[in-house]
C-alpha cells in the first residue's frame, strides 16, 4: 500500500492546495509621494479576494481546462502556476521544467532580429544556447518565417509576432506547459498546426493546464475541465458534463440580464409617457378642461411624440411576451402583433418527441405551433421559414387553412433536415391570403446544424453519388 501511494505521489506534477490570492483595488491611486501627502485619502483601497481557497492537482500527461466567466481567477491561477504572482496563503508545487503560453513574445526586443530573439527569448524557459541551435531550424520551420527570420521583429506583422513567439515557447521541452488563450496566433491554417501541436505534446507526457473560452477546443485536448466561480472551484470532471453545465449557467445569466434591461427599459418608457401625458394635458387654472386638451389644444407635433414612446413600449411587451411562446427564445427576436391572432407556444422536436434546437443532417423534425384567436378569422396562412445567421433566406413553406379559423390549435410541420452544418433561425408569419401579417416573428429561435461526416459545403445536401472511372 505504501508503495502504491509513493507512485501515485510520484506521478502529480502540480499541487495545489488551498490557494488564496487577493488584490488591492484603488478607485484613485496616487502616482507620487507628493500626492499621497497632499490627498491621503487617494491612497485608500480595498482587498479584492480573486481566489479563496482552491485545491486540485493535475498528473503526468494530463491535460486539464480552467473555465469560468471572465474575472474569476483562470489567469490568475496560471501566473500562479507561473510562479509570475505569488499565493496569500496556501502552496503550489510543480515537478519539473515549466513553458507558458501567457504573454506571447514577452522579452523580444523590437530591434533585434527574430533569429536573435529566439536566442534571447528561449534563455527565459532556461534553455542554454548549444541546446537553442540545436532546435533552431525546427523553431524557424514551425514559424514558417524562414523569409523574415533574420529582419527586425518591428518590422513583423502581429500575426508574424505571435508566430514566432508560440514557436519558441511550444519547443522548450517542458514537463508543464501553461496555455492562456493564445490559440487565435495566425491565420486558420496555422491555428489547426498550432492545436495539432498541442495534442502531440500532450502524447508524448507533456502536462497541460489551459485556458480558452472555446469549449470545443477544450472537449478535444482536456482530460477534466475545473470550473472556477467566485474565487472557488464549483465543478470539476469530464470535460463536456462539466462545459455543458458551465455554458446553461451562462446563458441563464445572459437571459436574466436580458430581462433586467428590458425591465429598465419599461420602466424608462412608461416614466417618458407619463412625464408626456403630464406636460400635454397639463393646463394651470382651467383643471375642468384637461379631459378635451388632449383632443383640442395638442399639436401633431406633441401627439406624434406621445404615440412614438407608446409604439415603442408595445414593442417592448411584445419582445417580453416571446420568452413564454418558444423555450429556445434568442434574444434579438422581434415581434409584430396585435395580439388577436397570434402564436401561444411554439416547439422543436425530433424524430422521437424531445425538444431540440439542435439538428442533424438528414434526421427526421417537427415543428409544433400553437395558435389562439380571440375573433373570427377566415382564409388563414401560416407561415414557417428559415434564414442562415448571416441573413441568407435558406427555405421557407406554409399552410393554407381555408374557411373560419378554429379558435385555437395546434399545427405540425415535420420535414427531413437538409441543411448543412451552420447557425441558423427560425422565422413565423401569421397572415391571410393577400399576405397582410397578423402576427410576425422573426429570428424567433436559434438553430444549430450539424453534419457527420461534414464532408459538403453550401446551404443544404443533395442526393448525389462519387464514382471513379
Amino acid at each position: 500500500m505504501e508503495n502504491r501511494a509513493s507512485a501515485e505521489n510520484k506521478d502529480i506534477v502540480i499541487e495545489v492546495s488551498n490557494v488564496k490570492k487577493k488584490f488591492k483595488s484603488y478607485q484613485d491611486k496616487a502616482a507620487s509621494l507628493k500626492e499621497r501627502f497632499i490627498n491621503p485619502s487617494r491612497s485608500r483601497h480595498e482587498n479584492v479576494m480573486v481566489l479563496n481557497g482552491i485545491s486540485f492537482c493535475v498528473r503526468r500527461g494530463e491535460a486539464i481546462g480552467l473555465i469560468g466567466k471572465n474575472g474569476c481567477g483562470k489567469s490568475t491561477t496560471l501566473k500562479l502556476l507561473t510562479r509570475i504572482l505569488h499565493p496569500n496563503e496556501g502552496e503550489i508545487k510543480i515537478n519539473g521544467r515549466i513553458s507558458s503560453l501567457i504573454e506571447l513574445g514577452a522579452g523580444f526586443h523590437p530591434d533585434m532580429t527574430g533569429r536573435e530573439n529566439i536566442y534571447t527569448n528561449a534563455s527565459i524557459f532556461g534553455i542554454t544556447k548549444k541546446e537553442v541551435e540545436k532546435r533552431l531550424n525546427t523553431i524557424i520551420r514551425f514559424s514558417e518565417l524562414e523569409e523574415f527570420i533574420d529582419n527586425p521583429v518591428r518590422t513583423y506583422s502581429s500575426g508574424m509576432y505571435m508566430r514566432l513567439a508560440f514557436a519558441v515557447a511550444i519547443n522548450v521541452d517542458a514537463d508543464v506547459l501553461l496555455v492562456d488563450e493564445i490559440l487565435a496566433v495566425g491565420d486558420s491554417a496555422f491555428q489547426k498546426k498550432c492545436f495539432e501541436k498541442l495534442k502531440a505534446i500532450k502524447e508524448n507526457g507533456t502536462t497541460i493546464v489551459i485556458v480558452s473560452h472555446s469549449m470545443e477546443q477544450m472537449y478535444k485536448i482536456c482530460d477534466r475541465l475545473i470550473w472556477i466561480e467566485n474565487g472557488l472551484i464549483r465543478g470539476e470532471g469530464i470535460p463536456r458534463l462539466i462545459g455543458e453545465e458551465y455554458l446553461a449557467a451562462m446563458e441563464g445569466r445572459r437571459l436574466d440580464r436580458i430581462e433586467y434591461e428590458d425591465r429598465l427599459k419599461k420602466e424608462d418608457l412608461e416614466r417618458q409617457i407619463q412625464a408626456e401625458m403630464e406636460r400635454l394635458l397639463k393646463k394651470p387654472g382651467e383643471e375642468e378642461q384637461q379631459d378635451t386638451a388632449k383632443e383640442q389644444d395638442i399639436g401633431k407635433p406633441a401627439l406624434n411624440i406621445l404615440d412614438d414612446l407608446q409604439n415603442k413600449q408595445q414593442a417592448l411587451l411584445c419582445n417580453e411576451s416571446l420568452k413564454n411562446v418558444c423555450p429556445f427564445y434568442r434574444s434579438g427576436a422581434r415581434r409584430q402583433t396585435n395580439y388577436r391572432l397570434a402564436f401561444t407556444n411554439v416547439t422543436m422536436c425530433d424524430e422521437n418527441g424531445s425538444e431540440t434546437n439542435h439538428w442533424e443532417t438528414g434526421r427526421q423534425y417537427t415543428i409544433k405551433l400553437a395558435y389562439k384567436s380571440v375573433e373570427d378569422y377566415e382564409n388563414v396562412r401560416f407561415v414557417v421559414g428559415v434564414t442562415r445567421e448571416d441573413g441568407i433566406y435558406c427555405y421557407g413553406s406554409y399552410k393554407e387553412v381555408k374557411g373560419v379559423l378554429a379558435p385555437q390549435g395546434i399545427l405540425e410541420f415535420s420535414f427531413k433536415n437538409r441543411l448543412l452544418k451552420g447557425k441558423y433561425v427560425l422565422d413565423l408569419w401569421i397572415e391571410d391570403f393577400s399576405g397582410t401579417p397578423y402576427d410576425s416573428i422573426y429570428s424567433l429561435a436559434a438553430i444549430e446544424v450539424d453534419t457527420e461526416p461534414y464532408i459538403e459545403r453550401g446551404i443544404l445536401t443533395m442526393e448525389h453519388e462519387w464514382k471513379v472511372c
